[in-house]
């Protein structure tokens, strides 16, 4: 496990025992359902993971069944940006395809602790499972044919002789090679602690921190010279915003 895994584990059980020692349990407040949307930060993605989208409804006093869809960024942990020597466009040497993936997750959110109206934070414990369908799409590099004035667009090809770092001017256009993309089927499966801090009834406001492991039938080759991976376990957190009655 790597530094970035480590901090983000012991960044969860900081908030977890924390938040045990904060958390109201008088005057609570109750709720029948509630929808929210996040921004995902995980150490399988980038500046920004991708988004959530979670339906929650009451089974009884304390669980809540729950329906989510996650659209995520996948890379390969080799994955590093460098600058064109040429235009000084940025660039992921030895790239060949995005994994984009979505996660369609069935779940219960158990709650530990109920906050009262406009004080402390209400806990639940999180665990989610379903299908993922991933996207596999190339990646694109714009190069140099001869000249930073005539230039194509193509697949990143480590084998290609006219894809070397000197030649590369930056990435292709956004989107382009979508068309030509291939699905890669697998499945999900999440736990977490979701912390509400809202002090509204009717709004939602908080985090989720967790663990997650996505996996699929075969393996996806994101950097052909790279150990590619069949399964991703991610720690992650994500800010969420949303509404309930």
């Amino acid at each position: 496990m790597d530094r970035s895994h480590k901090n983000i584990l012991t960044l969860i059980l900081l908030l977890v025992i924390t938040s045990f020692g904060y958390s109201q349990t008088q005057d609570s407040y109750e709720y029948n359902s509630e929808f929210t949307w996040g921004i995902n930060k995980n150490s399988a993605g980038g500046l920004i993971g991708g988004f959530t989208f979670k339906k929650a409804r009451r089974l009884n006093e304390r669980l809540f069944e729950t329906y989510g869809l996650e659209i995520m960024n996948v890379k390969n942990p080799q994955e590093v940006r460098v600058q064109s020597l040429q235009t000084g466009n940025f660039f992921t040497l030895g790239k060949s395809n995005y994994l984009f993936t979505f996660r369609l997750q069935y779940g219960r959110d158990l709650i530990l602790f109920t906050k009262a109206p406009q004080q402390g934070i209400e806990i639940k414990a999180v665990l989610a499972l379903g299908p993922s369908i991933g996207i596999v799409a190339p990646y694109y590099i714009e190069r140099s044919t001869g000249s930073i004035f005539n230039t194509v667009t193509e697949q990143y090809d480590p084998d290609n002789p006219n894809h070397t770092y000197d030649r590369i001017l930056g990435t292709g256009y956004l989107f382009e090679g979508l068309g030509d993309s291939k699905i890669q089927l697998g499945g999900n499966i999440k736990f977490g602690f979701n912390f509400e801090l809202g002090v509204v009834k009717s709004q939602v406001t908080g985090f989720e921190v967790g663990v997650l492991v996505d996996a699929y039938f075969k393996e996806v080759i994101l950097m052909p010279k790279a150990p590619n991976h069949s399964v991703f376990p991610t720690v992650y957190f994500t800010l969420f915003y949303g509404s309930r009655k």
